[in-house]
């Protein structure tokens, strides 16, 4: 970051949903998941902020202008018996890398998990991205190879639910 450049993180607004989706379809493209992305802005204002929301974000403005978004939502542990944040994405666009953000996104988000008495703060990170592993070992996270991610989804959820076996 030079002198003159101004970071700020700060909760998102509705009138961030037009840079958080498109924050969202660069990341599905860099993981090459573009084929996946359904969101609309409108499904993502209702996340967000609709009568029920299922998550929250903050957004990184350097100079004013949307650089970055963290969406996250809180999760259960059985085994603490309390609530912890879930990091579902952090992006930052490509030509703000490298300046500092995503670890001071990071570093609001462990603020707010520890404002709201969380029990733990936690993300994914793809296998194959090993400067993301390398920027989270580097904050002190553990990457826990032993862990698998499961999901059910499509057909497959809609098969699950019905009780009909696969």
């Amino acid at each position: 970051m030079t002198s003159s450049t101004v970071f700020a993180v700060r909760p998102a607004q509705p009138s961030d949903v037009a840079h958080i989706h498109a924050m969202i379809v660069e990341l599905a493209v860099f993981e090459k998941l573009e084929h996946l992305v359904v969101a609309t802005e409108a499904q993502l204002h209702d996340g967000l902020f609709g009568l029920r929301p299922s998550c929250e974000a903050i957004v990184g403005e350097e100079n004013g202008e949307v650089v970055t978004f963290a969406l996250f939502f809180h999760n259960f542990s059985t085994f603490l018996t309390r609530k912890g944040l879930y990091l579902e994405d952090l992006y930052v666009k490509q030509a703000h890398r490298g300046k500092g953000f995503g670890r001071q996104m990071l570093a609001r988000l462990a603020q707010i998990a520890v404002e709201r008495d969380c029990g733990r703060f936690e993300w994914s990170v793809l296998d194959w991205n090993e400067p993301a592993i390398q920027f989270y070992k580097g904050v002190g996270a553990d990457v826990m190879p032993e862990w698998r991610i499961c999901r059910v989804a499509g057909d497959a959820l809609a098969q699950l639910a019905s009780g009909a076996r696969a």
